[in-house]
């Protein structure tokens, strides 16, 4: 392994380190990368070196217990195998997530591939019709899930994340694909909307309990003001 990369020249054995640990960052490589300025379509150079150095990539990773695989139909290379770190995503993410599947599906029957753009106040919209996320998230929440999606190659925004604003265009890759599958998502989607509903259905009983108690409180002390003016 060492000769063959002692064999290219700087640049290329620099971009081949840049991709190795480009593929363990964000664990796939898309053929074609959106601007992050003018979202406009380019081709991805990480992609390209995946398929020069296609063997020498796939014996360097199976010493470490992990596999490339190629994707010919979403045009992706992606990291698989036991060598992988696990990162573990919140619940609030999770359902950013799961409506940004919803409404990458919705636009790609209903309008094509290029109309696969959306934004904060959209999702925000789903949130509401679909029950998953029906309260107000924090600037904090919103740019842990952009940042997890970007990280993951599922948008592309354009500029820096903490400029995302709510009519900001955000582009939705295929590759939501990969981690939402179709069999999956109406069965997750039902499992946090009826987490949602218990979370409401204990809210209001509580808020019906200290109702109740602020109610026999008050009488209480009504009771307590009469018995004082009698004696």
């Amino acid at each position: 392994m060492v000769n063959y990369m002692e064999e290219l020249s700087v640049t290329e054995a620099d971009n081949l380190k840049k991709t190795i640990a480009a593929l363990f960052r964000q664990t796939c490589i898309l053929q074609m990368k959106y601007d992050p300025v003018t979202l406009v379509p380019r081709d991805n150079l990480h992609y390209e070196i995946c398929t020069r150095h296609r063997k020498f990539i796939e014996d360097y990773l199976s010493v470490l217990n992990c596999e490339l695989v190629h994707d010919p139909q979403e045009h992706i290379y992606r990291l698989h195998g036991d060598g992988i770190a696990i990162e573990k995503i919140n619940a609030t993410v999770t359902k950013v997530i799961l409506l940004v599947k919803l409404i990458y599906r919705d636009k790609i029957l209903g309008e094509g591939l290029k109309a696969t753009v959306t934004n904060l106040a959209e999702i925000r919209e789903y949130g509401k019709n679909t029950n998953l996320i029906n309260y107000k998230l924090t600037m904090g929440e919103w740019k842990e899930a952009l940042y997890v999606m970007s990280k993951h190659q599922i948008i592309e925004v354009p500029g820096a994340i903490q400029n995302v604003e709510d009519e900001t265009p955000i582009y939705i890759y295929s590759t939501i694909n990969l981690y939402c599958g179709s069999m999956d998502i109406t069965a997750l989607i039902k499992e946090y909307q009826e987490d949602q509903y218990a979370e409401e259905e204990i809210t209001e009983e509580v808020f019906e309990q200290e109702i109740q108690e602020e109610a026999e409180g008050g009488v209480e002390d009504e009771r307590e003001t009469v018995e004082e003016n009698i004696y």
